[in-house]
Parts: structure tokens; sequence; C-alpha cells
């Protein structure tokens, strides 16, 4: 059993479960689990990269403590959160006989974890779903706070449901068979929890982020848990995402727009939309006389740094102008009456809620960044 690792627990109303974080927490998983299986038998689902990197080697895991070992294998890609995939896999759970008492795992990143996670929730009204994220963004982000789902034609994330796993399981060392661009995406999603409310922290990672982005282990693993903390302290506060929660959207209002534009392609990766919508973010509270240049500045210059995208025309292929971009961040979630609602920042770590967005003042800012 792996010793060194850390523990985040998050205490909702209803629900208590852990996030465990450090190294080598993989190859110890069906010991972990173990103790919590009705029956000795799991359904591992994942994607065809993750398969290839670690399947074999957790069945035999599961095999040395005679626990039986269902899993499927989905394409990769963002694609995958569809409703045929989604179909698919409920479909596939059903075939193979899972019973309420079951353990559902979804071994992989975003994709994985969201859609999964949206199956668990709705195959025999509900089973238990263990995270075991094996990317930077997972697991500081979508594994963390119950959100999951699928995409739209109409848009990100539209179709889902708040259902919280009884365990997520944060193995850093996955982290090294990421690619640079992959983990940078990640990276993206780290900064934002100190842009949205954490100064300190983002100083932090402006001072150690060339240790942590070449595989330094003490300084990932202490910023996962330190970006899954922000989060889960949120996610206490506001689990349904009516209030507080909201601040986690920092940069995402303008990235899924820039995501979709793309067709959730290679193109642009989701942390690469978070890092320009970040950015967008910035420059529109700075436009509205809420933030001042220098902090625009120093996130611009923080995200350049490290080999983030940040400005409009870093983009392959055509994006829509800036009526039609408008138009397509009122898809966004937070949007109410008719209103679009953003999330806006006074400064580096104090982001607010901004109800009832000007539109046309939106529209003018829009076009000047596509200049």
């Amino acid at each position: 059993m792996v010793k060194n690792f850390e523990t985040v627990n998050v205490k909702l109303p209803h629900h208590e479960y852990k996030i465990l974080i450090g190294s080598g927490l993989l190859d110890n998983i069906p010991s972990i689990v173990l103790p919590m299986l009705g029956r000795k038998k799991v359904f591992i689902i994942t994607d065809k990269t993750v398969a290839d990197l670690y399947l074999s080697r957790l069945s035999k895991k599961f095999a040395a403590v005679s626990v039986g070992f269902e899993h499927l294998i989905l394409p990769t890609g963002e694609k995958s959160k569809s409703w045929d995939t989604l179909s698919k896999t409920v479909e596939w759970l059903i075939k193979k006989q899972i019973e309420r008492d079951d353990i559902v795992i979804a071994l992989g990143g975003g994709v994985i974890g969201d859609l999964v996670g949206f199956a668990a929730s709705i195959v025999l009204r509900g089973v238990s779903l263990i995270q075991v994220p094996t990317t930077l963004l997972s697991q500081v982000d979508s594994s963390v706070g119950g959100k999951t789902g699928i995409n739209s034609v109409q848009g990100k994330n539209l179709i889902g449901a708040f259902y919280q796993p009884i365990l997520v399981i944060a193995d850093t060392d996955l982290l090294r068979t990421l690619p640079r661009r992959d983990f940078l995406s990640g990276y993206s999603e780290v900064v934002k929890y100190g842009l949205l409310g954490d100064h300190e922290f983002f100083l932090w990672l402006d001072s150690y982020n060339d240790l942590m982005l070449n595989n330094g282990s003490d300084y990932i693993n202490y910023a996962v848990k330190k970006a899954c903390l922000t989060k889960v302290n949120i996610v206490i506060a506001d689990e349904k995402e009516n209030g507080k929660r909201a601040l986690l959207n920092l940069g995402h209002t303008f990235g899924h727009v820039l995501e979709r534009s793309t067709n959730y392609s290679d193109k642009l990766l989701h942390g690469e939309g978070v890092s320009i919508g970040c950015i967008l973010a910035f420059k529109f509270s700075e436009e509205l006389g809420f933030c001042n240049h220098e902090h625009v500045q120093r996130v611009e210059r923080h995200f350049k740094q490290v080999g983030l995208k940040t400005n409009l025309n870093e983009i392959d292929g055509s994006l829509p102008n800036a009526e039609q971009f408008v138009n397509l961040m009122m898809n966004d979630k937070k949007v109410k009456n008719g209103f679009l609602n953003l999330i806006l920042v006074t400064e580096i770590g104090k982001a607010f809620y901004f109800e009832n967005a000007p539109l046309n003042k939106l529209k003018m800012f829009l076009q000047k960044e596509m200049a």
C-alpha cells in the first residue's frame, strides 16, 4: 500500500468522499477499492489511449486479489462526449449485468470522467462511481465536484447531471506519459484557481512553474492538492452552481465558444481555450474599468512564458465574427432570463459574478480582439 499520498476530504451535506493524490497509486487501486466492493467485480471504462498504457497492468492487479474485471474501451477524444457514446456505454453496463451495489471506475481524462460519470448517474438510477483521472486537467478539475455530462450540438456540457463519486484517485505518476501540450492544457486550469481566488498561489506558480512543468513530483503534487482544495471549498459552499461555484467558470464562457468553433478538435485543446478565455475575461474587465492593465499584462505574460495560447489569432482556421461569437455565448449555462452573465475580475485572485453583461460593448471588444 502506498503510504506517501495526500488526502483531500470532500464533505457535502448528503455525501462524503476522499480525493487521494500522490505517486504510485494506480497499482494500489485494487487494494484501495476491495473493501468498498459488494461483490468482487468492477466495471472499468476507459479510452483507447489510456487502455494501451494502463489497462493490462491494472487488470493483472485486480486478478491478483481475485476481483472480476469487465472493461469497455471507447474512442479517444472530445467527440466521445455524445448521445451515441453515452448510449453505447449504458447499454454495455446493462448487458454486462451491472448491479446497484457495483462500482464503475472511470479511468481516463476529462472526457471519460464526464461521460462515464453521467452514465453511472443514470444506469439503474445510479451506481457507485470512482474517478481515476489520468491527465492534469482531469485531476485538478473535471474529476472533482460531481459535474458529469456530454456535449450538445448547441454547445459544450449542456446535457448532464451533478453526480458525486465515492472516491477520486489521482496518481500523479500518470502525468509523465502526457504530451507536453496536454500537460499545459491542464496547467491552464491550475492557473485559473490562482486567478479566481488565490493571488499567493498564482505567485507560487509564477515562481515554480518551470519545476512543475518539468516533472518535479513534489511541485506537481502540491499544485494538484492546492487546486483540488480550492475547488472543493467552492463546491462545498455551492454544490449545484447556484452562486459561488460559477466562479470556476472564469475564462470558460469565451473558451467554450472557441472549442465549439474549432469543432472540439486538436486545433484547440480545452485548456488552451481556457487560457485565451481567461485573457479575454481580464481584458474585458479592464475595458469595463474593473481591472488594471498591470494585472492583464502579468497574466498574459505568465501564459506566454509557459507556452500557452493567449490570443484569438493563434487559433488555426476561421472563427465566428463578433456578433456570432456573442450569440454563441448566449448558450452558456450562466445565461438567466435572457441576460448573459460573466465571470470577470478586479485583480489577480479576485473574480466576481457580473450580471447582465453589456452585449454591445462585448461585441465591440471582440471586434478589437479579432482585428
